[in-house]
């Protein structure tokens, strides 16, 4: 009878353990088939659509641009908000979006709702093609900024001198940026009013695009100027743990700054170079010329080589004109001469950074016609500006040269291909 016990509870839990196993596999089979078909219909599911990140799947979008003469009062109001809200609505805006700010020819998007209604939602006002305001116009009035993604690809541009790196890059889309950004780069290492024909150049830079809207460059990566036989390159090279701020470096991680200025300003020409003996145009004498002058457009921004501190700032009428002196240290002093005027603050005393604007370029003292009279002296004594060595700035530390030069690698080899002729 015990036996007969026994072998019933044994087929009992046989039987149990087989339900279990039954059961426990439904479920687990049924739960995938479950998640299959969520996934599944998750993966049919449409992405929402969005503008200026507000889903609009259930709104109505309508865009124009400001009219001449037309406010925010009056905008609004034609579209059903009443009075009452819109002044609400210019109360939350004191200190954080002045109204007055809003300008013909700028596009705006209402958002309203899809029923007989028309209510709107939201109101963006595009302060830039980068740039946007939303105000919220539902229950809880709200003003928020935001801005459109701006997409970086490269780009790169070749050319040759055949007058100046100016009028190379004119033809060229962001030319006048690219100019710019070069001639800061190179600055300290090239002297711009000494192109010859022949000299070329290389670029490899970031092109920015919001929509599919050209916005401008972004940073110049890399590129190679090729002037008098010689080849400098550059790389731009991020901050790193040594303490390096981001600049630019040659191939060999040596910086492209110098402790001064290759010139005191820019996009000009050279009309008389250092000599000995040069014919005086207003005198009718020969007598040296212990300067560079650099003509230019009256107004013509004058910047500062170094930096150093201003020993003098006045006027001599017999000759120099209106006329600056900076003591750089105690070796070099550069003298800025017929000067229209100086910049905001400069006078005795002041002290100046490299590349700080100084003065305009004018026709003061003698003078036959506006150009900058640019002098330099070395332990007191005058040398030729463009000729005077300038140490370099810090280069990259021997301990983080070697991951440099691994950053570089790949942007050096499309600079080299470009760098060509």
């Amino acid at each position: 009878m015990k036996l007969k016990k026994i072998t019933y509870e044994i087929t009992a839990l046989i039987i149990t353990g087989f339900v279990i196993i039954i059961v426990s596999n439904w479920i687990f089979y049924t739960g995938r088939q479950i998640n299959e078909l969520i996934g599944e219909r998750k993966a049919f599911l449409p992405e929402p659509t969005m503008e200026f990140g507000i889903i609009t799947d259930s709104l109505s979008i309508l865009k124009n641009e400001i009219k001449p003469g037309e406010n925010i009062s009056q905008l609004l109001g034609q579209h059903g908000l009443t009075g009452v809200t819109i002044d609400k609505l210019v109360k939350k805006c004191e200190g954080v979006f002045d109204l007055r700010r809003i300008k013909a020819g700028n596009p705006y998007t209402l958002m309203v709702t899809r029923d007989t209604s028309n209510a709107i939602q939201y109101f963006i006002y595009e302060e830039s093609p980068l740039k946007y305001i939303i105000f919220d116009l539902r229950d809880t009035l709200a003003v928020s900024f935001g801005e459109k993604e701006v997409l970086v690809t490269m780009d790169s541009v070749v050319g040759e001198i055949k007058s100046s790196l100016w009028n190379a890059l004119t033809t060229t889309p962001n030319g006048i940026e690219l100019a710019t950004e070069m001639e800061n780069i190179y600055g300290w290492v090239v002297d711009f009013f000494g192109l010859q024909p022949g000299d070329h150049f290389g670029l490899l830079y970031e092109k920015l695009t919001v929509e599919g809207k050209p916005m401008g460059v972004g940073k110049i990566l890399a590129a190679s100027f090729t002037t008098s036989g010689k080849t400098f390159q550059a790389y731009y090279y991020r901050a790193d743990s040594s303490g390096i701020a981001a600049d630019y470096f040659d191939e060999k991680g040596q910086s492209l700054r110098r402790a001064f200025l290759k010139a005191p300003l820019k996009f000009s020409r050279i009309s008389s170079r250092f000599s000995g003996k040069r014919y005086h145009p207003v005198l009718k004498i020969y007598r040296p010329h212990h300067g560079v002058d650099y003509a230019a457009p009256i107004g013509t921004p004058v910047f500062s080589i170094g930096a150093g501190t201003v020993l003098d700032a006045g006027f001599q009428r017999s000759g120099a004109g209106r006329f600056l002196k900076i003591r750089h240290n105690s070796t070099y002093t550069t003298v800025y001469m017929h000067l229209n005027g100086y910049a905001k603050g400069i006078k005795s005393g002041i002290r100046v950074n490299q590349g700080d604007l100084i003065a305009y370029v004018g026709r003061t003292g003698l003078a036959t016609g506006p150009h900058l009279d640019f002098r330099v002296y070395k332990n007191g004594y005058p040398i030729d500006p463009l000729k005077m060595e300038s140490p370099p700035a810090k280069p990259i530390s021997p301990s983080f040269l070697k991951s440099y030069l691994t950053s570089i690698h790949q942007r050096k080899i499309i600079i080299n291909q470009l760098g060509k002729r």
